[in-house]
């Protein structure tokens, strides 16, 4: 069979192997974009979006719930398990229909599907063809993580999130094990649509949050709601008749949630001669290479937006090398759409720990907040992390209500390096949630002990707080 030859052959067809053709393209057309299994990317398929849209059903029920507190009589929501599942299956399928439409709408010439193995640095054997690349891209995402022995023990009562998008009908009751991103919005969505659920954490961490005291409020709120085990280390589940056991209860099947790991097998990396994976996350390059790597694969931040980025500044780099230039990377945001919702933007403070970085914290509560109370979501907290001596804002974390836009305008605030005086002195509208951060930041810049800028230049000058704000 003849070689096929081209500039940058590109491994996986996801959201960042898709962003590498578009940004390689740009340079020249002799790209080959390479799928072993389908294309649709994990946010669409199996990741953001049917999870969002289970949580929606999830949110709509608890509204329903809650809207007695309100003084309106709703009753108790009838969820119907099919038609929630119905609507996630035909949403889900319409989004990734957008993505397929995008790739088949690509020249046929610069698609292949096959598995691809090196066979050298600009080599490859994608099911018996050989393609000779200039560069490539490494982009073939991640995979469950799932413990040894787990799957063997269970069969098909052992699930991961791909599976929670296929079913028909919710199933009675469900253990989730591991507390992080997925598990904690599954569990919570799942048990607000009715389905008894246990969540199993490894520790006593539920959710991403690092602050000491924002961990231990995520514990309390979430341990106040959902059925939470901590500390369970490394359980070993059972077959119970046709379900599963697991910490001496019984449910229909486990949900494993236990993180994501870089999905490398069967690339054949030990032909590339260059040891263990090393990356610069500015160029995307593996050492000094022809090979980038970009995605879920890195375990680098595996979010969509830094995927596609990330993507993007391989792509580029594989299209110019050996010419390659180092590209800015954006201020960190994660966001969890659990309730309440949980965000941290720019650095943690973990890494600001560890780190050594001297900073002060700015802290709100929510529970007085005015807006907040209005809407009774009034619940968490939000802590804010500036620079001693230059009050730059290096970072937040929060749980509570709207954290996926407090957390991008915090986000936004720590690219540009924002000071904390010039944050107070943008507009902050009454009553609005925002005013919660309003209130941190003004306890921050106390704290900082600054000298105070002229009365003219400030114009948060006055300290008074508005009732509830």
């Amino acid at each position: 069979m003849t070689p096929l030859s081209c500039d940058v052959a590109i491994i996986g067809a996801g959201t960042a192997g898709m962003a590498a053709y578009r940004a390689a393209r740009v340079h020249t057309d002799r790209v080959l974009l390479i799928e072993a299994a389908h294309y649709g990317t994990t946010c669409a398929r199996v990741g953001c979006m049917p999870s969002k849209l289970l949580i929606a059903a999830a949110e709509a029920a608890a509204a329903v719930r809650e809207a007695h507190r309100f003084g309106v009589q709703a009753g108790q929501p009838q969820v119907d398990g099919r038609a929630v599942m119905r609507r996630v299956r035909e949403e889900r399928d319409r989004f990734v229909g957008f993505v397929l439409d995008t790739v088949n709408g690509w020249p046929e010439a610069t698609r292949l599907f096959g598995h691809a193995r090196f066979t050298g640095p600009n080599s490859l054997d994608v099911n018996g063809q050989a393609v000779q690349a200039r560069s490539i891209v490494i982009a073939t995402g991640s995979r469950p993580r799932i413990p040894a022995g787990w799957r063997d023990r269970l069969g098909s009562r052992l699930l991961v999130n791909d599976d929670v998008f296929e079913w028909q009908d919710l199933p009675r009751s469900l253990a989730v094990y591991g507390a992080g991103v997925i598990g904690l919005e599954l569990a919570l969505a799942l048990h607000r649509l009715g389905v008894r659920v246990r969540l199993f954490a490894r520790g006593e961490r539920v959710g991403p949050l690092t602050d000491p005291e924002l961990q231990a409020l995520s514990g309390q709120m979430f341990g106040a709601e959902l059925p939470l085990t901590l500390n369970a280390g490394l359980p070993q589940p059972e077959l119970d008749g046709d379900g599963v056991r697991i910490g001496g209860e019984h449910f229909d099947a486990l949900l494993c949630a236990a993180g994501r790991e870089p999905q490398l097998d069967g690339l054949g990396l030990e032909a590339l001669g260059l040891g263990a994976l090393t990356l610069d996350r500015h160029t995307g390059q593996w050492g000094s290479s022809p090979v980038f790597v970009a995605g879920d694969v890195t375990d680098d931040r595996p979010l969509l937006h830094e995927a596609a980025d990330a993507g993007r500044i391989a792509g580029d780099n594989a299209a110019r090398w050996p010419a390659v230039h180092r590209r800015p990377r954006r201020a960190p945001l994660a966001i969890v759409f659990s309730d309440p919702q949980i965000a941290i933007a720019g650095a943690s403070h973990a890494e600001l720990t560890a780190a050594g970085q001297a900073f002060d914290t700015g802290r709100v509560s929510f529970a007085d907040q005015g807006r907040s109370r209005v809407m009774l979501v009034n619940r968490g907290g939000l802590h804010v992390y500036a620079e001693r001596g230059t009050g730059r804002l290096l970072g937040a974390e929060m749980i509570g209500p709207a954290a996926e836009h407090l957390g991008h305008l915090l986000a936004w605030s720590v690219q540009r390096g924002d000071t904390v005086q010039q944050m107070l002195d943008s507009p902050f509208y009454h009553p609005v949630i925002e005013e919660g951060l309003r209130t941190a930041l003004r306890q921050l810049q106390s704290d900082l002990h600054l000298p105070s800028p002229p009365i003219e230049t400030c114009l948060d000058c006055d300290t008074s707080a508005e009732a509830g704000a």
